[in-house]
């Protein structure tokens, strides 16, 4: 690290104070930077903002390059300001300049970034070009903070794979469905809609063939205001997914199965679907290949919204990152279904491990976010 986070005599504000109104703008691209990281950018020199700006779409100037302008256009000379953004400046061009050279070019003082770029073609690169040009760089301010805005970004940068997010709405005592698979609707409408807030936020919604006909869902943001929709993914090993189903109403749709079948391929690409086959030896569909694939086309985070038999292979196979449950104050009884379909076991070594990283009431119900941690048998976790 190039410099303490906030020195002592440091004038108008701390760092952290700055980097929270940072995050508040990067927050604004929640629903719509992706593939790119969602990025807040704010220049202060004594106390007082003199621009801010935040990374809205992919190809769209990036964070630093908003607050600029934003900044210029108030007429506002930024020469030994503090830049205080929530990811390492780029130093590579690619769609837009590097933003490294632009902060340099305006003559800003000093950079304070809640986190290092994971991305390879970053990765510290950005903060050397400005310690080069003389520039002062503090690092970790809120770096936590950071992280869980881009938690699939950085997902797909160091494993090349997507954030898996696993949904489940459940009673109190963990059921998702009576035993006839009756389940709507478990949770409130309150906890309905904060589920889209998710949905949302996801680059793409992943649900499995037992659960389109069952439940026949459109997989679509409707509670909540966003400017695009996630793309529809099932996981369809025998490609048995009708051509009618609610989700292709879009004209878009991602379909992995284990098997080809020319005909029902033929039919969902009329639909707009794509189909793509990727067997495993057991000939279903390799969830981690299927989850590669979505990592190359620029996925970065996941939502899973499916049944039972489903989210348990996922969890099996080390495939779900973070469970992000609803509790119902209700009881079904043993005979309802659970939450994930997984084989008997004998000793408490072999259960899968998590790790609360928040609770918080929705409406009537609980909604939990929990990290995994360990996954027993030959597929860990990682």
């Amino acid at each position: 690290m190039a410099s303490d986070i906030d020195p002592p005599g440091a004038p108008g504000g701390s760092d952290r104070h700055w980097m929270a109104r940072a995050l508040e703008l990067a927050a604004h691209g929640l629903f719509t930077t992706t593939p790119n990281p969602r990025v807040g950018c704010v220049l202060v020199r004594d106390g007082r903002v003199l621009g801010e700006g935040f990374h809205a779409v992919a190809g769209g100037p990036h964070a630093e390059a908003a607050a600029l302008t934003s900044a210029a256009a108030a007429g506002n000379d930024v020469r030994g300001a503090t830049a205080y953004v929530t990811l390492e400046p780029c130093s590579h061009f690619g769609r837009t300049p590097p933003c490294a050279d632009a902060l340099v070019a305006a003559g800003v003082a000093r950079v304070v970034a809640a986190m290092e770029d994971p991305n390879p073609k970053v990765a510290g690169r950005g903060f050397a070009r400005l310690r080069d040009a003389g520039i002062e760089v503090a690092v970790d301010t809120e770096a936590a903070a950071a992280l869980d805005l881009n938690l699939g970004f950085a997902s797909r940068m160091a494993r090349g794979r997507p954030w898996v997010r696993l949904k489940v709405a459940a009673s109190l005592d963990g059921r998702t469905a009576l035993s006839n698979r009756v389940s709507q609707w478990i949770t409130g409408e309150a906890a309905r809609a904060d589920g889209h807030h998710w949905r949302a936020r996801a680059c793409a919604v992943l649900t499995g063939i037992g659960t389109v006909r069952e439940d026949d869902p459109r997989l679509t943001v409707r509670a909540v205001q966003t400017p695009r929709q996630p793309l529809p993914v099932v996981v369809d090993s025998r490609l048995q997914l009708s051509p009618q189903a609610a989700l292709l109403a879009g004209g878009r749709a991602l379909v992995f199965a284990a098997v080809d079948d020319p005909s029902a391929r033929a039919a969902l690409q009329a639909r707009g679907a794509e189909v793509v086959i990727c067997p495993n030896a057991a000939g279903k569909v390799d969830l981690h290949a299927m989850l590669l694939e979505l990592g190359r086309r620029g996925i970065n985070e996941v939502l899973v919204e499916t049944g039972t038999r489903l989210n348990g292979s996922l969890l099996r196979e080390g495939c779900v990152d973070e469970l992000l449950a609803y509790l119902a104050p209700s009881l079904l009884g043993e005979r309802a279904l659970g939450m994930f379909d997984l084989p008997a076991m004998h000793e408490l070594a072999q259960r899968a491990t998590l790790r609360f990283t928040d609770v918080a009431r929705v409406g009537d119900d609980l909604r939990l976010r929990a990290r995994v941690e360990h996954v027993p048998g030959p597929f860990q976790h990682t």
